[in-house]
């Protein structure tokens, strides 16, 4: 079965017409696309795009054999043509199957906005799902591709074409079902101007397993197309208000089951670190679950003991936690769930730093003499070693705090001193080390 994409573009297409934007302006050549709009085995077109028969002429494709043409949601963009010979658009009720005489069965799936999902099928049993822009799933997707209570589904799709980049969640949730696995071709259409066209743009599909292809491209469903390389551990690095959390959420949105470890406690009469508290919380995914502790070394062991025995669990929560909330994580001995293997994401190495230097009674120079230095090091050498031998996926973020001010005070040298250290050693097991400026992440290894 042959997918031509004649758009990859969110329905007013990009560049928008008349958007003075960055990302507009810089959307040239490949990086343009059209509203979205699939044309497959020559026979069946999935939405229409600006022009579709001069967009199929570009592609080596006609319309002359079509016989079907299915819209997958209301559409706001420019006038859309319907070329002479065309059957007049229509959609399939959600849930029902619609039989073409050329041997595609295209199933309706129900959304949760308006519109419809559609799971086609080729002759050859090979299937791909097409969903609407800003859509997901509305109901449980079982482990073979279905909806709960639809028909259809075999096991993972071979392609999924879906708003990576706007529902995120969506293809968290597909993998949680068993819907997508690492074989499956992911492909990001509705493309818009709210990411940066260009490296920016495949930087981030890439670090949620999926691609962009330009307009006209043809893919093959069922054939192989080697994934994008997912690092197993991650470390995100910059200084104060830089992205870098941002960031670290961004790239585990589309997986299932995050774990998010928060390292910071809860700052009575602190208006300003309230804020942020709140801030974590609104911006991450309400599926995630999350565990306050600065004992790291039982999570990121978990994948080997099986459990996630150790972490210890708070009643009020610091930066993204929902302390005692339902998507807070069981923990304590004997707490270990399916979930022992989820991603971590772990917020901050500088706050579970400073929680450290005060157990070890680092801030005081007779202390840190007498046996503070030495109980530090074991304590950040036990957690690099548990980050080297971990088999979850991993994502922490740290403060990049070596390149500003010198600190006034030896206390605070010493702060800055370790924290380097530490970010060196837990970057040295990290497949993947960001920079984040200026809200732009910049690769410094993977």
């Amino acid at each position: 079965m042959d997918v031509t994409l004649l758009g990859t573009g969110a329905p007013q297409g990009l560049p928008r017409p008349g958007c003075p934007c960055a990302a507009c302006a810089t959307a040239v050549g490949d990086e343009a696309r059209a509203a979205t709009a699939l044309l497959v085995d020559g026979a069946l077109m999935i939405d229409l795009t600006p022009g579709p028969a001069f967009a199929a002429a570009r592609a080596g494709q006609s319309l002359a054999g079509v016989r079907q043409v299915l819209l997958s949601h209301p559409h706001d963009g420019p006038v859309m043509e319907v070329p002479a010979g065309l059957p007049q658009p229509g959609r399939v009720a959600d849930g029902r199957e619609l039989a073409l005489l050329d041997g595609h069965r295209v199933r309706a799936v129900a959304v949760d906005i308006p519109g419809t999902g559609y799971e086609i099928s080729g002759a050859a049993g090979e299937r791909l799902l097409y969903l609407p822009p800003g859509a997901a799933p509305a109901g449980p997707v079982n482990g073979n591709g279905r909806t709960a209570g639809g028909g259809g589904g075999t096991g993972p799709y071979d392609l999924v074409l879906l708003d990576v980049l706007e529902r995120p969640d969506a293809l968290a949730k597909l993998r949680a079902s068993g819907a997508v696995d690492a074989a499956t071709d992911v492909v990001a259409v509705h493309i818009d101007h709210d990411v940066p066209p260009g490296p920016e743009l495949h930087r981030r599909l890439a670090a949620a397993g999926a691609r962009a292809v330009p307009d006209g491209s043809t893919l093959v469903v069922g054939e192989f197309h080697a994934v994008p390389d997912l690092p197993r551990r991650t470390l995100v690095l910059g200084g104060a208000r830089s992205g870098k959390s941002v960031e670290a959420e961004r790239r585990l949105a589309a997986f299932p089951d995050v774990v998010y470890v928060a390292t910071g406690g809860t700052r009575d009469g602190d208006e300003d670190w309230a804020q942020r508290v709140s801030l974590h919380r609104e911006r991450r995914p309400g599926s995630w679950r999350t565990v306050e502790t600065c004992d790291l070394v039982p999570l990121l062991e978990a994948g080997r003991t099986g459990t996630d025995a150790g972490a210890r669990g708070a009643d009020a929560g610091g930066p993204g936690t929902d302390a005692g909330g339902p998507n807070a994580e069981a923990v304590g001995p004997g707490a270990g769930r399916p979930g022992e293997t989820s991603p971590l994401l772990i917020d901050c190495l500088a706050l579970w730093l400073t929680h450290v230097m005060d157990e070890v009674g680092a801030w005081d120079d007779a202390a840190w003499e007498a046996g503070g230095r030495r109980a530090l090091r074991e304590r950040t050498d036990a957690l690099v070693a548990a980050v080297r031998q971990t088999h979850r996926t991993v994502v922490a973020v740290s403060n990049e705090v070596g390149s500003g001010v010198v600190p006034a005070t030896a206390a605070g040298r010493r702060f800055r001193d370790e924290l380097g250290r530490l970010n060196a050693a837990f970057g040295a097991e990290c497949e993947q080390l960001l920079l984040v400026v200026a809200g732009q992440a910049l690769a410094l290894r993977g």
